[in-house]
């Protein structure tokens, strides 16, 4: 099977990550792919249909927010358990962006946000990125409302 995987470099701690995942994130599983003496331990974690490689590699390079993983949600309270999860021990960003305790950087975003973007006019399109920019953490109904403000 061909595709793409995208590959995570960890200084260490790639199977905590994995496991980490799995229990916060629905749809996640993972296993070990490569552990040897003489290789880094490489881990496969599969995120709702997405395989990723999580790679211990040591200090040589680093993650940053110029990567991010979206999450779609399906509603608010997935939103709120998700960001709560995945920002224990990391820190929050913008526009419901966030970088966890391991390094890697999250978009918890809603679906509506996509849906709504993808119906609207460039004046809702402005509106409601303008109300994502006043926010950390993503909330719908403000999104709806500006959605549906910037209509008339």
């Amino acid at each position: 099977m061909h595709g793409v995987t995208p590959f995570l470099w960890f200084d260490s701690g790639a199977q905590q990550a994995a496991e980490f995942y799995a229990s916060v994130i629905p749809e996640t599983s993972w296993r070990i792919a490569v552990q040897g003496e003489s290789a880094p331990v490489v881990v496969t974690c599969t995120i709702k249909g997405m395989e990723f490689a999580f790679l211990n590699g040591g200090p040589h390079y680093t993650k940053s927010p110029a990567f991010s993983i979206c999450l779609r949600c399906d509603d608010q309270a997935e939103i709120d358990r998700l960001w709560e999860a995945l920002l224990d021990g990391g820190s929050a960003l913008y526009c419901g962006w966030l970088t966890d305790k391991f390094g890697v950087t999250w978009q918890v975003t809603p679906q509506i946000f996509f849906d709504l973007y993808d119906r609207g006019t460039p004046a809702q399109h402005d509106a409601i990125m303008k109300a994502l920019g006043d926010m950390q953490k993503l909330e719908i109904a403000p999104i709806i409302a500006a959605f549906e403000a910037a209509a008339t």
